[in-house]
């Protein structure tokens, strides 16, 4: 029998096409709560937008990031895949955790990902 993978999503906006399980956020507050919640357990994936609404970005995650590689206490990431459409926002946030040893890939316009709940558009 297969583990359950586990995933996590941070966007305001879209979500996975083929219907995977996983955790979504759509905000950054919401998105650090799930994040304690895996403080000591294995995350397989983690999908990264950098702006999420308004005044929201990606940031307050990616700090909660830093901070654990900083103090030695990096979260266990399979992989973090920065799926915005931001190019400089997905450079940038794929250069920092890069350098605290995580493994970052930049996924920008991934089909894995799409505004499902989207207007018909005539």
């Amino acid at each position: 029998m297969n583990a359950r993978r586990t995933i996590v999503l941070v966007d305001d906006l879209r979500s996975f096409v083929d219907g995977r399980s996983a955790e979504v956020a759509r905000t950054s507050a919401a998105a650090v709560e799930i994040l304690d919640r895996y403080r000591d357990r294995r995350l397989d994936e983690l999908w990264l937008d950098h702006d999420l609404g308004g005044d929201d970005t990606i940031w307050p995650v990616v700090e909660v990031l830093e901070r654990a590689a900083f103090d030695k206490r990096s979260f266990d990431v399979g992989v973090i895949n920065v799926h915005s459409a931001n190019p400089a926002g997905a450079t940038k946030i794929a250069q920092v955790l890069r350098h605290w040893g995580y493994h970052v890939r930049v996924a920008s316009g991934s089909t894995d990902v799409g505004y499902l709940d989207a207007p018909a558009v005539s």
